[in-house]
């Protein structure tokens, strides 16, 4: 045991460096957001795919497709005719003046189009043409080569790559250009799929082995295990501020000179296959796709101005009922925002909580009045959900708050539910069946659904005190606060900490009594969560209420059956991408709660140690949430144990990673698939990292090989519950997900003081 714990303390001591809380530099607002948008059909495009792109004088956008040119006018796009060919064996495109020019090549064969100057080059896999003007000068192309790739630099230097290699013309002659690696082998003997040129007049090129650029004297190589997610590629151009951009049969790929970025599916890109790339002056990247044209824009923005986007789209779109609930919505027709149609949820407390928790934070750090009505929408929404279950037919005891509701204008959500709990029951022997699981209010207005759940109690205790510190002024507005808080917890204590139901018996999940978690073997599982939820609960209780009686409840728990040790261990986790991310959520928002209030230092010190303990587990996750959650009550703090003293602070990096995650959340928030198992940068996760140590998961799971999971530009979640593990998703374009899960990290950020105020 010893020998573990010192492994466990030297990976963390040494194998990381760690920050002080002293050395925190707050985090900039100013950021460059990434803009993505498609031109398909709709826009004028035909129906084939897109050959080339070009950006012409005046900064003018041209897409070559099914032999004729088009001009982007405003958002549709135009034939040129002009540029339309006479007949298949010959070329024409917008010279470098904008007039047409013409070559005798034909246009379906052409595979490279560079424009340069007052020149130009076309060429097919066996042709290449020089275009000066109105002259056109044949350039022979080396012997048995077919040409894949061309390259001219600023001082017209001129690189092909093909079937057999890389070559450089000198002097009206090819010459074979060596790629020796380190242990002198030639890198880059045949097959060379794209070229190209940067400022620095470094040679870039692409081969299914990976991606060389010619530093100097040597060259540096680029595989999987360097970042590079995939290496089928078909052309490369180099951007405005040197950024290197790479097209590929399965999508889009950036270096910035540090990271690899992978751009793919269609939140990014109108089709994966991508033919060709030009970029504008001011840095915009066109890509010609073959279901259309691509265009990705990097524009200034602050993390203010994106929350003040996602603040705005969940007024328009994601509100339900006039208490305004916060979830997701379904949209009547994909990619349509304005077809939005918010649903309920099974867990619309705790998503509207973790919504109004942020407003909280928004308004405490800014002042700003909009964050402070919204936190009160917010509370009002969730004091109905505890007064709507009370005098109905099916009445739960006092205290009892519902998971949802929905109006009684819609169809009966009771219809079919009995046989489908009878069918979860046969998987989940705890399952409950009984009816109805949607009782009717006393006012017979809405239907709220029962069998609440743990998670459910978790966001409403995350949030009550919080709204009672930042934005309860009032004695009066107060005492709603001290009356829901009271109610619920009173309802736990009266009935042995559970919740109980309007059928008598407790839900299925928020059970917290001691002869359940510490001696019933089917809840050994949840003992440690559970154990956590109940301490901050009755925490959160003596904060918000005054009275003590929740401290003694707190503290028998803890003196007679050892909920604080309980509480070390929330989850039974197997390293990093093992557990369940929605425990995860839960027990980051019951830390979070239990230090801040709790007033027992013992207490406290321990809670602590097993806060970073859990979050050393999530590290790898880069999740702002948790980071702030943890650097909020560790930075600077540090823990006693038998053997010694150890510091507590996040690992250097914690806030980079944060803040990687809140600027790379793409501002559509639109459930678009995102495909990564193919990546070559990824390393598969297997048994027993699964996702509870009781089911082995099936699913594709992995994490990149700098040891983190996919960046947030790669995935679609709608809240922080989802596994960030997992590799492949799914989506159709018919949800819109809510920026909740950028608007309370980042305020939380703001009033720590981990990010700039704006």
């Amino acid at each position: 045991m010893l020998s573990k714990v010192l492994s466990f303390w030297a990976l963390c001591i040494l194998g990381a460096c760690l920050a002080n809380a002293a050395d925190i530099v707050q985090a900039p607002q100013k950021f460059k957001q990434e803009i993505a948008k498609s031109y398909t059909t709709a826009h004028g495009l035909p129906q084939k795919p897109v050959q080339f792109v070009h950006v012409g004088p005046g900064g003018r956008v041209f897409a070559f497709c099914d032999g004729r040119w088009l001009v982007m006018d405003g958002e549709t796009w135009h034939e040129v005719k002009e540029l339309t060919p006479a007949s298949e064996s010959e070329f024409v495109f917008p010279g470098t003046n904008g007039a047409p020019v013409k070559v005798p090549l034909a246009w379906r064969s052409v595979r490279q189009l560079v424009c340069k100057w007052n020149a130009a080059w076309v060429g097919t896999e066996t042709n290449l043409v020089r275009v000066d003007g109105r002259q056109i000068h044949s350039v022979p192309l080396p012997r048995n080569f077919f040409l894949r790739g061309l390259a001219v630099g600023d001082d017209g230097r001129l690189i092909a790559g093909g079937t057999s290699g890389l070559y450089e013309f000198v002097n009206d002659a090819w010459f074979r250009v060596a790629v020796p690696d380190k242990q002198g082998r030639r890198w880059a003997a045949r097959d060379v799929a794209c070229v190209a040129l940067d400022s620095a007049q470094r040679i870039w090129f692409g081969i299914g082995a990976g991606v060389a650029c010619k530093e100097t004297a040597d060259w540096r190589f680029y595989e999987g295990k360097d970042g590079l997610p995939w290496s089928e590629f078909t052309c490369v151009r180099v951007g405005a501020g040197g950024e290197v951009w790479f097209g590929t049969t399965l999508g889009a790929i950036m270096f910035d000179g540090n990271d690899f970025h992978y751009r793919q599916g269609p939140r990014w890109l109108p089709d994966d296959n991508v033919n060709d790339i030009a970029v504008s002056s001011d840095g915009t990247v066109w890509f010609a796709t073959s279901g259309g044209v691509g265009c990705n824009r990097r524009v200034d923005f602050t993390l203010a101005k994106k929350a003040a986007f996602y603040e705005d789209e969940i007024e328009r779109y994601i509100k339900r009922t006039p208490f305004g609930y916060v979830a997701e919505a379904a949209l009547r027709v994909p990619g349509d925002r304005s077809t939005a149609d918010p649903q309920d949820s099974d867990n619309d407390g705790l998503w509207t909580a973790m919504y109004g928790a942020g407003e909280c934070f928004a308004y405490a750090a800014t002042g700003d009045q909009k964050a402070k009505e919204r936190a009160r929408k917010a509370f009002e929404a969730l004091r109905f959900l505890q007064k709507v279950t009370q005098g109905g037919t099916h009445s739960p005891p006092k205290g009892f708050v519902a998971r949802t509701i929905r109006s009684a204008e819609l169809p009966n959500p009771n219809t079919g539910r009995l046989e489908a709990d009878r069918e979860q029951q046969k998987h989940d022997s705890l399952w409950k069946v009984y009816e109805p699981r949607w009782p009717l209010s006393e006012d017979r207005q809405w239907y709220w659904k029962s069998d609440t759940s743990s998670d459910e109690l978790d966001g409403h205790y995350f949030f009550y005190p919080l709204y009672y510190d930042f934005c309860a002024d009032t004695e009066l507005e107060k005492e709603r606060v001290r009356e829901v808080v009271r109610d619920l917890t009173d309802h736990l204590l009266e009935h042995g900490l559970v919740l109980v139901d309007h059928d008598g018996r407790p839900t299925r999940w928020a059970i917290y009594a001691p002869e359940y978690l510490n001696r019933d073997p089917r809840w050994y599982p949840e003992r440690g969560l559970n154990s956590l939820s109940i301490l901050s609960y009755l925490t959160v209780a003596a904060h918000v209420t005054g009275d003590s009686k929740y401290t003694d409840a707190a503290k028998k728990l803890i003196d007679e059956h050892g909920y604080h040790q309980n509480a070390m261990y929330p989850k039974v986790q197997f390293g990093p991408g093992s557990g369940n991310q929605s425990d995860d959520e839960m027990a980051f928002m019951c830390y979070y709660n239990l230090l801040r209030y709790a007033k027992d230092e013992n207490l406290k010190a321990q809670i602590r140690f097993s806060l970073f303990s859990y979050w050393a587990n999530e590290a790898p996750e880069m999740n702002p949430l948790f980071n702030f959650i943890c650097a909020a009550h560790c930075a600077g703090q540090s823990h006693a144990n038998p053997f010694g003293r150890f510091p507590l602070t996040p690992w250097e990096g914690w806030l980079d990673d944060a803040m990687r995650t809140l600027r790379g959340f793409p501002l559509d928030r639109i459930n678009w698939p995102h495909q990564n198992s193919h990546r070559l940068d990824i390393v598969r996760l297997r048994p027993p990292q699964s996702i509870d140590p009781y089911d082995i998961d099936r699913r594709l799971r992995g994490y990149r090989t700098n040891g983190k999971v996919l960046p947030v530009e790669n995935r679609h979640f709608n809240h922080w519950n989802t596994d960030p593990w997992t590799l492949d998703y799914r989506g159709n374009g018919n949800e819109l997900a809510s920026g909740t899960v950028f608007l309370l990290p980042y305020y939380m950020g703001l009033y720590h003081g981990f990010i700039e105020k704006p």
